[in-house]
């Protein structure tokens, strides 16, 4: 499965209210690989690169996946509070 068969994947499931239809364990390749993505543009981009177009996920969605990162590695908040007060790059 590409990059773009996962997403259009995606939102066949979700709109039709079914989210099981992409495995768990899809779900956690794409999103290893995503996060490990992310980090790596990260510490070489002049800037943060943005994670998503403006009012594509709700905050309810963005704070539920925020969440979940945290306790899937082994975080606290005061871990998450440490970081979230590092200078974002490029500044």
């Amino acid at each position: 499965m590409t990059g773009s068969d996962f997403v259009a994947a995606t939102k066949a499931a979700l709109a039709a209210g079914e989210p099981e239809r992409i495995s768990d364990e899809t779900m956690r390749e794409v999103l290893t690989a995503v996060v490990r993505l992310y980090a790596a543009k990260s510490e070489r981009a002049d800037a943060e690169p943005s994670p998503f177009a403006p009012e594509a996920v709700t905050a309810t969605e963005a704070v539920t996946l925020a969440c979940a990162v945290i306790r899937g590695a082994g975080l606290n908040l005061f871990d998450v509070a440490m970081w979230y007060g590092r200078p974002a790059a490029g500044l």
